[in-house]
């Protein structure tokens, strides 16, 4: 009986040691596996309008999570994400900027695409300067706004003008989307080239002119969670909402393609 005792003793002893051992550290959500707390997710400036929709929506579907965004050009982020700025995820306009990151080994996983979109004409509303086509964005009387070509909708641009045969005079370029699609809206450029789901989400305070030599250059979306990121559960969390049935819905309304 004294023998049994002492093992019945050992026993428990080694098993509150192993309870101990597996403890999660406090607000530890790597380990815990829990969807709660802040999310730090860099994604394109044309995912300005559904990304904060959605981050609403995960929000609110996942109590006690915050989800904070920094939207720019693609490139800019992919250069804050492998200088070491803290994020959980990455959202790119095209995969060409993903790719710096992944090949840094900053993106955990293998990106997926989760959107497609293509560039429209934007111009002030009513369309002043008449603009009809690409080819007035070679007409050095006209006052024309691009994306630089290191960010995606630059480099989609220089895509559809040599689809086009047109030598484009841009007045100015912009580091992203948003800000080329400004210069429209207020009027200071007579054309910019910007996606159409900006001119979507301009409501109506500008025109948008399609053309056909958009489907030369359809940007792919990729997302992908980050390797140091500080909340890795909920990061992941938050790509899979992005990829699911609701968040394809919400990417649709605002003019994406499905991949």
């Amino acid at each position: 009986m004294p023998n049994l005792r002492i093992s019945t003793t050992l026993v428990a002893a080694m098993l509150v040691l192993a309870a101990c051992g597996s403890e999660a550290p406090v607000g530890d959500n790597n380990a815990t596996g829990a969807v709660n707390g802040p999310v730090t997710v860099f994604a394109a400036a044309s995912l300005t309008e559904s990304f904060t929709k959605l981050g609403r929506e995960f929000e609110t579907a996942n109590p006690g999570t915050k989800v904070t965004f920094n939207f720019a050009g693609s490139s800019a982020l992919a250069q804050q994400i492998n200088q070491g700025a803290p994020a959980d995820v990455f959202a790119s306009a095209a995969p060409a900027n993903m790719k710096q990151v992944s090949d840094t080994g900053a993106a955990s996983g293998e990106p997926v695409t989760f959107a497609r979109n293509r560039l429209e004409i934007a111009v002030p509303k009513g369309n002043p300067a008449r603009i009809t086509g690409l080819v007035d964005f070679a007409n050095a009387d006209r006052k024309i706004a691009l994306c630089d070509e290191k960010v995606p909708c630059g480099a989609a641009a220089k895509k559809v003008f040599e689809a086009a045969g047109v030598t484009a005079a841009p007045d100015t370029l912009e580091q992203d989307v948003k800000a080329a699609l400004t210069k429209a809206r207020l009027g200071e450029v007579d054309a910019a080239l910007v996606y159409r789901t900006d001119v979507k989400a301009a409501g109506g305070e500008v025109d948008g002119i399609a053309f056909p030599e958009a489907d030369k250059a359809v940007n792919d979306y990729p997302i992908a969670t980050l390797a140091k990121a500080p909340n890795a559960s909920t990061a992941g969390a938050f790509l899979q909402f992005v990829l699911s049935e609701r968040g394809r819905a919400v990417l649709g309304e605002a003019g994406f393609d499905a991949p």
